[in-house]
């Protein structure tokens, strides 16, 4: 074995990335190990590529292995199955800083694999995950342009922390994970409490710092192992002629449409006619290279359009550069939901519902590194007919996932987490042209807003596009046009509140992109945003000062953790008959010294009555302290009252007159209120003394 191993010093613990002895049949193959986390990262990539092909077919595969934490699958198979949504969004952050540094030109398909082999609780995998894929790409003859590295960036105390371990994290205002090869920042992505342009700038510069580091070691390391010359590849025909043909009859005309400000389907439209017009004069057999045809026209269309937002400073649609397309909302749009509303922007167009719940509708997770619950949940859904296509809808695609995480975290940093509901936010996108996911952010927001739930403010979002050529011509696009996406050099969603910004998400395709590129970007964004808000604050501006009235009526108290066993009785008997009373669901979760006790139930008296039982029952009786109860049984020698929820007492015979009482059923009827006064409490047997006469 020629095993190699590289160390990095700057990421908090020490970091080993160490290749030749394990999987080496792969074309690369490494683990990386920082404290007991360890990631076996492989690639294979095929010699050839498949015919007709103008992409890379990248696949990128984390997944964590349940026997790295100590634990077996739940379920009834007991074994790892489909990727959770945590692994398919750590396998979207390495695709996306993988997948730009491969040449253009080279489409085998190849697939990147990374597993968690062991896990340690303090230290995230996926701050590693990234280093393990390029690393074992690095080792391997497949042709690459990294390496490349992410972290995580954490600011507690005014201070950025790199790769904070995990109780760090949870008192840091930043949680951003930042990819980047030695000399560019390559995508961005994360959750913050409301901050400022230039505090997410810094952070950016800070994490890149340490990323260097880690790209030395990579390359050590492939120096280490001899994998410096890459395999030859040829994956791409070419024509020439055909190529010059195409751009010499279509390069004006295309410019002439995008200088028109069509709508999306006639310029469409409009472009497979200047296709048609060339194809009349091409020869034959240059028509039978269909495939070359399409991928030319692609190419000098995206060339053609590039220009004339440079030169011409004319975007597609007609706007400037810092224009937002129009915008019209609906609250609330849906008459039976929790929560709804209605988010229009251009030709993409968001319906999002809210709907509130009790703790037990609280999602399980069940992870090999991450066990508990999530309590604000959204789910962003695409369907084909959003964009006009006619697909089957198979189940939530990776995209999906990705979309709705990014939502979830922008509104759920503007959210008080105090309120006691389980959120489930859903946004159905109706139409599509650009940033339905941003979409889903003022949908959201609004529907939030709609239902009650208190949140510090709206929270807008806008996608963000980026245009340049290799003389220092730049553009930057608000409010991104489906086709824009595609033409740009970077793309970049930007969503927060007015007082600053709590999420973002960031893709760079091009070199030398510099700190005050990027801060002017930003700030172009923030003036979208504020604009959007704007507009959505004509329709609503704060929280509905209350849920609808059909939504759950949810209260918490806190109790004595002594007084549990008593509110579930024996074999749940007394909550049981409680819940079934007052028509509630009652949630109870100790925590620490007291239970924290959750009652929901439509209908606001319900769920007082449940609670004033509960608060009976939890209270400590007080001596010589008078209490209105209820006769439950009457004996030769008494009663006994029931003078708290679920607290019983005697009242003895010689308690309850001045007189002397014969007969207890002249003076008392079993279910009579009756005040009485708390005697004394038998410190042995707990029993209680009660007493009408001394009132």
């Amino acid at each position: 074995m020629n095993i190699q191993q590289v160390e990095i010093h700057n990421s908090g613990k020490k970091i080993e990335i160490q290749t030749g002895k394990l999987a080496k049949q792969a074309h690369g193959s490494v683990v990386v190990r920082q404290g007991n986390t360890m990631l076996l990262a492989t690639v294979v990539s095929d010699k050839k590529a498949g015919e007709n092909i103008d992409f890379l077919p990248l696949t990128v595969d984390y997944r964590e292995k349940f026997a790295s934490s100590g634990k077996i699958p739940g379920g009834f198979f007991k074994r790892e199955a489909r990727p959770t949504d945590n692994e398919i969004l750590i396998s979207r952050l390495i695709d996306r800083a993988l997948r730009p540094l491969f040449p253009s030109d080279y489409h085998a398909n190849t697939m990147v694999t990374v597993n968690l082999i062991s896990a340690d609780n303090e230290i995230s995998p996926d701050t590693l995950a990234c280093l393990a894929a390029s690393s074992a790409i690095m080792v391997s003859d497949i042709p690459f342009q990294g390496p490349v590295s992410e972290v995580r960036v954490g600011r507690v105390d005014g201070q950025f922390v790199i790769n904070p371990d995990r109780d760090i994290l949870e008192k840091s205002d930043i949680d951003m994970i930042i990819a980047a090869t030695e000399t560019e920042i390559m995508m961005v992505e994360g959750e913050m409490k409301e901050i400022s342009e230039e505090e997410m700038a810094d952070a950016i510069m800070f994490a890149h710092q340490s990323i260097k580091e880690h790209c030395k070691a990579q390359k050590n390391l492939e120096s280490l192992v001899g994998s410096n010359v890459k395999r030859t590849y040829s994956h791409e025909d070419s024509d020439e002629a055909l190529y010059q043909l195409i751009k010499e009859e279509t390069y004006t005309s295309i410019q002439e449409i995008a200088r028109k400000a069509l709508g999306k389907d006639e310029r469409s439209k409009a472009f497979e006619n200047i296709l048609e017009a060339c194809k009349e004069k091409m020869t034959e057999e240059m028509r039978t290279k269909e495939f070359l045809i399409k991928v030319y026209f692609s190419k000098v269309k995206k060339e053609a359009v590039r220009r004339v937002i440079l030169d011409d400073a004319i975007r597609l649609d007609g706007r400037k550069y810092d224009e937002v397309r129009p915008i019209w909302s609906e609250v609330p749009f849906l008459p039976s939901t929790h929560g709804s509303a209605l988010f229009t922007r251009g030709e993409t167009q968001s319906l999002t519902t809210v709907t509130l719940g009790s703790k037990l509708d609280e999602q399980s997770i069940d992870g090999a590194v991450f066990e508990g619950t999530k309590g604000f949940i959204l789910h962003y859904n695409f369907p084909s007919f959003s964009t006009g296509e006619a697909h089957p809808n198979r189940g939530v695609g990776r995209r999906e996932v990705g979309h709705g995480n990014l939502a979830e975290r922008a509104l759920g940093k503007a959210l008080d987490h105090s309120f006691p509901y389980t959120i489930r936010v859903v946004s159905d996108i109706l139409e599509s042209n650009g940033s339905s996911s941003m979409a889903t952010v003022c949908a959201g927001s609004m529907a939030l807003m709609d239902a009650g739930v208190p949140i510090s403010g709206g929270v807008s979002g806008i996608a963000m596009g980026l245009i340049t050529d290799n003389q220092g011509k730049y553009a930057i696009l608000s409010d991104i046009l489906g086709d824009e996406d595609h033409l740009g050099d970077m793309d970049f969603k930007v969503a927060g509140t007015a007082k600053g910004i709590t999420a973002c998400q960031m893709d760079i395709k091009i070199d030398g992109l510099t700190h005050e590129l990027l801060l002017k970007a930003l700030h172009q964004a923030k003036a979208g945003r504020s604009h959007i808000l704007a507009e959505m604050e004509k329709v609503i501006k704060v929280s509905n000062p209350d849920v609808k009235p059909y939504a759950p009526r949810i209260e918490s108290i806190k109790v004595d953790k002594e007084f549990i066993g008593a509110i579930i009785g024996p074999g749940g008997k007394i909550i049981q008959a409680l819940q079934a009373e007052t028509n509630t669901v009652i949630f109870i979760e100790e925590q620490g010294e007291y239970g924290i006790i959750q009652v929901s139930g439509v209908g606001k008296d319900n769920v007082t009555q449940a609670l004033n039982r509960i608060k009976g029952i939890a209270t400590k009786p007080e001596v010589n302290t008078v209490y209105t109860g209820t006769v439950k049984t009457i004996v030769e020698f008494g009663a006994f009252v029931e003078f708290l929820p679920g607290k019983e007492g005697l009242l003895h015979v010689s308690e309850i007159a001045q007189e002397r009482v014969e007969d207890v059923n002249k003076y008392l009827k079993i279910g009579q209120e009756v005040q009485v006064k708390l005697l004394a409490i038998d410190q042995k047997t707990g029993k209680y003394k009660l007493s009408k006469k001394q009132l």
